[in-house]
C-alpha cells in the first residue's frame, strides 16, 4: 500500500466513531439503529473529482454541517480513455481497468472518510446519463463503437456486463462501509444521452428492466446498503400534455417504485429547464405533491434529491420556502438541494448558477428546514 493509501485507510479507521449502522427504510420513513433517519442536504459531486485537498475537504463538509444537513450525494464514477488527473474507470480500447489507488477511488476514500469525520451519510450515483465525467456512452463506445443508440447501455449483454463489473468493483469496497446510505444505479437514466440519441424501441419498460437486473445485482453482493435508481421520477402518463409527465424520456416513476429491489424513489425538480418557468413555483409544490402521492400508495421513502432555481439572494430563498413547505405538508421523506457550495482560500467550488454557499440566504433557510424536516412525526 502506498503512503497515500495508508492515508486514507487512517482517516477512515480515525473517524470510525462518528458513524455507526446502516441505513434501513420502515413504511415512507428512513431508520437508522431503532429512530427514524432524517434525510436532508445537498448534493457535491465535486470533492473527490477535482483535486481538492484534506483540509478543502473537510472545509466543505464542514459547511454542509452547518447548512443542517445529514446526507450528501456524490458521485462514484468518472470513465476516462486517458489516465490524468483522478479518475476512477480507465478504458483502454475495449479494456476497462478500475483505478483503486489514490487518484482514484483513493480519492473516493477520502470523502467518505471526510463524510464520516462529520456525522454525513453519502448517497454514491455509479454512472452518468450524461457525458460529464464519462458516462454510460463511454461504455458502449469503447466497447461496440460510436454511432449506437444511447439505451444500447440499457440492452446489450456485453455493456451490462461490463457495467457490473465496475459496480462490483465500487460496492464491494464500501459493502461494511456505514458512511455510505445508498447506492444509486445511475444519475438520471434516459432512453437518450447528451449526444447519442435514442432508438425507436426504447421505452419505460426498457430502464425499468435494467433497473430491476442491476439493483438485484447489487443486493446480491451487498446486504448492507439501500439501493436507488437516482432518476428524475418522470410520470408515465401519455395523455398528459407535459413532457415529464407522458412517458417519452424513459422513465416511469410509479413502474420503478414497484421494483423490489429498489429500495426508495428519487426525483429531480427543474422547471425553469423544463418549460415551466413562468409557473415554476406551482408547478414544482405540484411535482413534489405527486411523488408523494405515488410515496404513500407504494410505502416507500421518497426524496427530492435534485432541484433548484438559478435565480439568486432573497428572491430564490422564498421559492425554496414554498417548495420546503410543501414538501413538510405532503409529508415527503426528505430533500436534498443541487448544490452545496464553499469558498476555499484558492477560491469557491463549481457554481452553475446553483451553488449555495454559506452566505447564502438559502444557506439560513436550509438550517430552519433540516430542524422542521427532524421534529416531523
Amino acid at each position: 500500500m502506498s503512503s497515500s493509501g495508508i492515508r486514507h485507510k487512517h482517516r477512515l479507521e480515525l473517524s470510525h466513531q462518528h458513524i455507526t449502522g446502516f441505513v434501513t427504510t420502515e413504511g415512507t420513513k428512513f431508520m437508522l439503529n431503532g429512530a427514524k433517519y432524517t434525510v436532508v442536504g445537498s448534493n457535491a459531486y465535486w470533492p473527490a473529482l477535482l483535486g481538492y485537498s484534506s483540509a478543502e475537504i473537510d472545509q466543505a463538509f464542514s459547511d454542509i454541517v452547518g447548512s443542517g444537513a445529514t446526507t450528501v450525494r456524490t458521485r462514484g464514477f468518472n470513465e476516462v480513455t486517458s489516465p490524468t488527473g483522478i479518475y476512477f474507470h480507465l478504458w483502454t480500447g475495449s479494456t476497462a481497468t478500475v483505478n483503486t489507488g489514490s487518484t482514484g477511488l483513493g480519492a473516493l476514500d477520502e470523502l467518505i472518510a471526510s463524510a464520516k469525520a462529520h456525522g454525513i451519510r453519502v448517497i454514491i450515483a455509479l454512472t452518468n446519463n450524461w457525458s460529464d465525467f464519462g458516462g454510460m456512452d463511454v461504455y458502449t463506445t469503447q466497447l461496440l463503437g460510436a454511432g449506437l443508440p444511447h439505451d444500447t447501455f440499457y440492452t446489450n449483454p456485453t455493456v451490462i456486463a461490463a457495467y457490473k463489473t465496475y459496480v462490483q468493483a465500487v460496492v464491494s469496497r464500501y459493502v461494511n462501509e456505514p458512511t455510505v446510505m445508498a447506492w444509486e444505479l445511475a444519475n438520471e437514466p434516459r432512453c437518450a444521452g447528451t449526444s447519442t440519441v435514442a432508438s425507436a424501441t426504447c421505452n419505460t419498460t426498457t430502464i425499468t428492466t435494467w433497473a430491476a437486473d442491476i439493483s438485484a445485482f447489487i443486493k446480491s453482493i451487498d446486504k448492507n446498503h439501500l439501493v436507488a435508481i437516482g432518476d428524475e421520477g418522470f410520470f408515465n402518463e401519455p395523455s398528459s400534455p407535459d413532457f415529464v409527465y407522458q412517458g417519452t424520456l424513459g422513465i416511469d416513476f410509479a413502474a420503478n417504485m414497484k421494483i423490489s429491489t429498489l429500495d426508495f424513489g428519487t426525483f429531480h425538480m427543474y422547471p425553469d429547464s423544463w418549460g415551466e418557468e413562468n409557473n415554476d413555483i406551482t408547478w414544482g409544490s405540484q411535482w413534489i405533491t405527486d411523488h408523494a402521492t405515488v410515496m404513500t400508495s407504494q410505502n416507500k421513502p421518497v426524496i427530492m434529491e435534485e432541484f433548484g432555481l438559478t435565480t439568486s439572494g432573497t428572491a430564490r430563498a422564498a421559492s425554496y420556502a414554498t417548495w420546503y413547505d410543501t414538501v413538510i405538508s405532503a409529508d415527503l421523506t426528505g430533500d436534498l438541494v443541487w448544490q452545496a457550495g464553499s469558498v476555499f482560500s484558492t477560491g469557491p467550488t463549481p457554481n452553475d448558477g446553483y451553488a449555495i454557499y454559506p452566505t447564502d440566504p438559502v444557506y439560513t433557510l436550509m438550517q430552519s428546514h433540516a430542524a422542521a424536516l427532524e421534529a416531523r412525526g
